[in-house]
Formats: structure tokens, C-alpha cells, sequence
């Protein structure tokens, strides 16, 4: 028996680029794992069974996906005891239950003795979903395609987040649907003047430098028009976050939760207490990968 933790994400930037005739989006962005976990123990069974306190049905569960994917794909006869530990939230564009999806797979590799290389199980992740890949790859990379192209970039120096959830929940699929709704027909594009690519060396150089003013120009999510036109209160929530000191503030994937970015963690902790009774915590993103509890 072993247990793993897995990290929630953020998106510094996401484009959506076009719709792709397969029906997923092509995007451009820049993830990184932050300090907020889940955590996954594993035990030998004879079949797959997950524990845990989360509401999703079990066959929607991504965690027993994974399992029966990777059993099914490889013709095993074996099984295991999954208990799932969730401390990040779900539908919150913080990708609980893909960081999830990738501890699965790499819990298993080791319970199972499979012997799987990163590339194979990030393979097997992008079946399940467009984020796991990434978690093969971070803690900080560029994603490009569906979410299935990462590239890992090096991770310098830490910043201090603020991470705030109002009481609801995004799909994924709604959002990109709402904002498929700017495509431009002709091209299934954005209109180009939001369709403007970030340089994604340069915003790691900035990142790297703590280069805030530079962070707050290059930052933009391209989901966030959709979702803050139907939920007005994360652009509240942004525009709070901005006046308690946050040097840039953004949506994180397809929300609802809202991230900023401070110079310090006195200043973050003040902010998060602003910000109660909403969920909120206080997190420093990742620079290099961690796993075991």
C-alpha cells in the first residue's frame, strides 16, 4: 500500500485557437501545478474499487476510467483499492479530477508492476481527457493541440497565488460551447484581435523575473468572456483581488475560479481573508514534481 499526491493546475494564458474537425479545440497554452493536492492510496485487490466521499457516479469517475482503461488496454487480470482524498475542488477549472486521472495511471504503473514510460501513460491519459497529459510533463509546460502536446519548460522562481471559488460550478463543455459561439464561421476561429498568441518564452522569462507588469499584459483566457457574461461574479472576483493588491488576476481553464498573483504571502493571506466565506487558499506554484505524500 502507498499513497500519492496529485496537484490542481493553473492556465497563465489559454487560447482558443479554432475548432477542430474532430469537435475539440485547438488551444495554446501555459499550465502550471500549484500547491493544492489530492491524494490516491493504492492496495492490491482482486477487482477495481474506488473510495471516496466525491459525488460523481462511479462510471464517470475518471479515476476508475483510468483503471478499467489501462486493465482493459493491456488484457490484466488484476485489481485495486483506490482511496481518493480530494482537497481540490471540482469543476473548477483547476484540473482536480485530470491530476487525478494521471495519478491513477501512474499509481498503477507502479502497483501493477507494468513499467510504463511517461510518454505511454500520457497516451493512455489523453484518451480519458484533454488536461492529464500534462501531468506527465509538468509542473510547468507549454500545451498545445487538444492538450495532448506538451512541452516541459523549466520552472524557476515561485509565485505566490491566491486561489478563489465562488458556490458554483463550470462544465468544460459548456464553456467551450458558449465561446464557439465567436468562432468565425469561414475559419472556425476567434476574430484576431483576441486570437493574439502569447510568446511563450517571453512569459516565462517574465515569470522567471517576477516581471508582474509584463505577467498582467501577456495574461488572458479566452473562455473568461462566455463564463463571466453568464456568472457576472468572476469578474467581481478578479476585479477584488486587484484592488487587495494582486499584481494580475485571471480565470484559471474553464472556471469558475479566479486566481492572483502577489508579491508576498502576508499580503495573499490578507486577500484570501477578504475573500471568506468563499473557498479560497492561499498556494505557491510548483518548480518541480513531488509525488510521494
Amino acid at each position: 500500500m502507498f499513497t500519492l499526491k496529485t496537484p490542481a493546475k493553473i492556465n497563465w494564458f489559454l487560447s482558443v485557437l479554432r475548432k477542430r474537425e474532430d469537435g475539440y479545440h485547438e488551444i495554446s497554452s501555459l499550465m502550471q501545478g500549484v500547491a493544492l493536492y489530492d491524494y490516491l492510496t493504492f492496495e492490491h485487490s482482486d477487482k477495481i474499487k474506488i473510495i471516496t466521499d466525491s459525488e460523481i457516479p462511479l462510471e464517470e469517475n475518471l479515476v476508475y476510467k483510468a483503471a478499467v482503461l489501462l486493465k482493459e488496454r493491456l488484457s490484466l487480470k488484476k485489481g485495486v483499492v483506490i482511496t481518493l482524498k480530494k482537497e481540490i475542488p471540482m469543476s473548477a477549472g483547476l484540473g482536480g479530477g485530470s491530476s487525478d486521472a494521471a495519478c491513477a495511471l501512474e499509481g498503477l504503473n507502479r502497483l501493477w508492476g507494468l513499467e510504463l514510460s511517461k510518454d505511454e501513460l500520457a497516451r493512455f491519459g489523453s484518451l480519458l481527457g484533454s488536461d492529464i497529459p500534462f501531468f506527465f510533463k509538468g509542473p510547468f509546460a507549454a500545451v498545445e493541440g487538444r492538450g495532448e502536446i506538451v512541452t516541459a519548460l523549466n520552472a524557476g522562481t515561485s509565485n505566490i497565488i491566491v486561489l478563489v471559488k465562488p458556490d458554483l460550478s463550470v462544465s468544460s463543455k459548456w464553456a467551450y460551447s458558449e465561446m464557439s459561439r465567436s468562432l468565425r464561421p469561414e475559419t472556425g476561429s476567434l476574430p484576431e484581435l483576441t486570437k493574439k498568441e502569447n510568446n511563450i518564452k517571453l512569459f516565462s522569462q517574465a515569470l522567471d523575473m517576477q516581471d508582474f507588469k509584463s505577467i498582467a499584459l501577456m495574461m488572458k483566457n479566452d473562455l473568461e468572456i462566455p463564463v463571466i457574461r453568464e456568472f457576472r461574479v468572476i469578474g467581481e472576483l478578479k476585479a477584488r483581488l486587484l484592488a487587495m493588491g494582486a499584481r494580475a488576476s485571471l480565470m484559471s481553464g474553464s472556471g469558475p475560479t479566479v486566481f492572483g498573483v502577489f508579491d508576498d504571502k502576508e499580503a495573499a493571506e490578507k486577500a484570501a481573508e477578504a475573500m471568506k466565506p468563499k473557498w479560497c487558499r492561499v498556494v505557491e506554484t510548483l518548480t518541480t514534481v513531488n509525488s510521494e505524500q
